[in-house]
């Protein structure tokens, strides 16, 4: 079960989501879990995992980036002139707004254990994790699913057809909808580069890092989790790589059950959880 809530950000635009709570919610802590790009917090099993999570005794918010594209249907990319607007800085300032809000008070029941964050990212969703957590001490723990090491997804010919015409479009295999992107995540992504280096955020986080990557993973290498486990502080980081599964662990949308692999990413999230969020 779940409830739903949402926050007016920075910006002034609506962050939704959905609270799963726990059982004993008393000191339960917290795990927020970020969708990657083109996704969205009711996708294939986010509701899943965050149940999952609830179940294993920690308070589990899923939610949809502002300016991600789906607005009143949670299903449907029906706003993707908001989606054109997107940057990686706004989906930070996004996650920022939602972690002050549960710090703050008020969202969540005073019961549980606010101090006690740890966040879930999946693909570039993974990313936005990794660099907010090396910028914030609240952050107790993370949990790479599957992260890009880079944002930066595009050649030198695409970059500069999109500063030419102002805008890229990126076909949704899902849904078969050009998915528009003004020039201004271009000039975000090269006017941030230092901030915006996943792998030395992940050198400088202070918190624990698991990083779960699937070896059969064609939308994002494994090399890519390589590359941020090396970087990482072996101390506080760990690489498990996942055999015979692709990006998002076998997990399809619209939801069709849980994989092996999927149960062994949460086993092994919540474990990392229980370890660190105490």
């Amino acid at each position: 079960m779940s409830t739903s809530f949402h926050i007016v950000n920075r910006h002034r635009d609506l962050i939704r989501g959905d609270i799963h709570l726990p059982a004993e919610i008393e000191n339960a802590p917290v795990v927020i879990i970020c969708h990657g790009f083109k996704g969205f917090k009711d996708w294939g099993g986010f509701p899943y995992a965050a149940e999952h999570f609830a179940l294993k005794g920690f308070v589990a918010l899923r939610f949809n980036f502002s300016l991600n594209g789906i607005e009143d249907s949670f299903m449907d990319f029906t706003a993707l002139d908001r989606f054109a607007h997107n940057t990686i800085s706004r989906e930070l300032d996004d996650l920022g707004d939602l972690v002050d809000a549960i710090t703050a008070g008020g969202l969540l029941s005073e019961s549980c254990d606010t101090s006690q964050i740890g966040l879930v990212g999946h693909s570039l969703g993974g990313g936005i994790a990794i660099v907010y957590a090396s910028e914030d001490e609240r952050i107790g723990a993370v949990a790479s699913w599957a992260g890009v090491a880079d944002f930066m997804r595009w050649g030198k010919k695409t970059r500069a057809m999109w500063r030419k015409t102002g805008r890229l479009e990126i076909e949704n295999a899902r849904t078969g909808q050009m998915m528009p992107m003004d020039a201004g995540m271009l000039d975000d992504l090269e006017s941030h580069i230092t901030r915006f280096d996943i792998p030395a955020a992940a050198a400088r986080m202070k918190q624990p890092l698991l990083i779960l990557h699937g070896e059969q993973d064609v939308s994002v290498s494994i090399e890519e989790g390589r590359r941020i486990a090396v970087a990482a502080d072996d101390s506080r980081s760990r690489f498990y790589p996942i055999p015979n599964t692709d990006h998002t662990f076998g997990i399809k949308h619209p939801f069709e059950g849980a994989t092996p692999a999927f149960k062994t990413v949460l086993k092994q999230s919540v474990r990392a959880f229980r370890d660190a969020l105490n």
